[in-house]
């Protein structure tokens, strides 16, 4: 019988590689408390969203007027502790997708966790490991986060949405696109969007249960697409994101001398005005 393997977007497949994934005092991550403290410096407001039996962290924060909210969705969170042991806490211990929200110049912008990230042990206790495993990007998975989009919808009163979505969260991004009217842009960063053949590529365990972007109807994503790509990115290579622009169409950019974490949020506010003036000429 075939061992479960990680199939974990964190640069650190192995525990010697842990230390990548580490926070440093400055940077949004490494549990509710702090992160909370760290949002609420940078004129965040956080909340909790109960839906469908599921707690998701969220953040909002508005500097004037706009028509579109941005919303950033988190990646996998927590580095597995070996290749076939996952994490306690699937929580970040660094959060490059807040990172790149701080960054971003939007007049109203928004965090969403995914499912079992930033709970104490109690609530956790309640929270299926496998959320954070086999079946995170599962049905049940993909309701609870179309549900807190709408819910971040309405209390931001905007009718525009811009999904942003790091690595596993770009998956998320990309499945939610495809059930949603209002997107009006999605942006992914370093996404295993051909989830399954990422899968087999890395030679890990398939994600038995969880939706692959790749296999969605492809009426049904928006044009008004940017995919970027690390170069240098090892972990998720810019053949898999190619893969998916060929059948859904977008923009594939790749970026010289990135990796799968480094060094998305040194010029995020540059590069994402680049990426909406690429997809206004698409229009």
């Amino acid at each position: 019988m075939k061992q479960w393997k990680a199939a974990h977007l964190c640069a650190a497949f192995f525990i010697v590689l842990l230390s990548a994934c580490a926070s440093s005092s400055g940077d949004p991550g490494g549990g509710r408390e702090r992160t909370g403290q760290w949002a609420a410096r940078s004129g965040f407001d956080s909340a909790t969203i109960h839906v469908s039996g599921l707690n998701l962290y969220s953040l909002l924060r508005r500097n004037g007027a706009g028509d579109t909210l941005s919303i950033y969705i988190e990646g996998d969170g927590a580095p597995w502790v070996n290749p076939f042991q996952p994490p306690r806490d699937p929580t970040p211990a660094k959060s490059l997708p807040l990172l790149l929200a701080q960054t971003d110049g939007a007049a109203v912008v928004a965090y969403l966790g995914r499912p079992c990230q930033y709970l104490d042990d109690r609530m956790r206790s309640g929270c299926p490991v496998s959320y954070w495993t086999e079946r995170r990007f599962s049905p049940e998975v993909l309701d609870a986060m179309n549900a807190a989009v709408s819910q971040l919808k309405t209390l931001a009163g905007l009718g525009r949405i811009r999904l942003v979505g790091y690595s596993g969260g770009g998956v998320v991004a990309a499945l939610l696109a495809s059930r949603r009217s209002d997107v009006a842009e999605l942006i992914t960063i370093a996404a295993p969007l051909a989830l399954s053949d990422w899968v087999a590529a890395q030679d890990l365990s398939p994600l038995v249960g969880s939706l692959d972007p790749l296999l969605e109807n492809a009426a049904r994503i928006p044009v008004a697409a940017v995919h970027f790509a690390g170069a240098d990115d090892r972990v998720v290579p810019g053949d898999i994101v190619a893969r998916y622009v060929a059948k859904h169409g977008g923009k594939l950019v790749l970026v010289d001398d990135y990796d799968h974490d480094c060094c998305w949020e040194k010029d995020w506010r540059e590069r994402l005005r680049g990426a909406l003036e690429l997809l206004e000429k698409t229009r």
